[in-house]
């Protein structure tokens, strides 16, 4: 049976270093290289034909980061993003090293109209961030998964 909305998972990672931290991803590409406010989001993608929502979003992760998300998943309130699609998301507290980070790429035409293709990053950089910043930094539709790690975890 064929889905009619898209349905990606992705994984909230964080952090206790006195506060709480989380661990966000900036996409790369022309579009959002001088954007940085609102723009950055949870490691996430797709959720393929016969995978669990879990599955998909270690995958995902892995994927976007080149870090492996082991551990407890706690599972948060899906989020929509404006185009319909739903995101699932899963927190998991780990301390990563982020040296290790690394990305798949994709492929468009660069400058528009050029007729030049160029390989971008997905995600050109990941960091964690303390609750009050990674709120101001990530992509509106996200927040709710903010708020609800911090209530959860009181």
């Amino acid at each position: 049976m064929r889905r009619t909305k898209e349905i990606s998972a992705g994984l909230l990672a964080f952090r206790r270093r006195g506060e709480l931290e989380v661990l966000l991803a900036h996409p790369g590409g022309p579009f959002w290289a001088k954007k940085d406010d609102g723009a950055w989001t949870i490691p996430k993608g797709l959720v393929e034909g016969g995978d669990d929502l879990v599955t998909a979003a270690r995958r995902e992760f892995t994927e976007e980061t080149n870090l492996t998300a082991d551990g407890d998943l706690i599972a948060l309130a899906p989020v929509n993003q404006k185009s319909g699609k739903t995101v699932h998301a899963f927190a998991l507290e780990a301390d990563f090293d982020l040296a290790d980070f690394g990305c798949n790429t994709f492929e468009m035409e660069w400058p528009p109209k050029s007729g030049k293709r160029r390989n971008f990053p997905e995600i050109d950089r990941i960091a964690y961030f303390t609750l009050p910043i990674a709120i101001s930094k990530i992509i509106a539709y996200q927040r709710p998964l903010l708020r609800e790690l911090e209530q959860r975890l009181g």
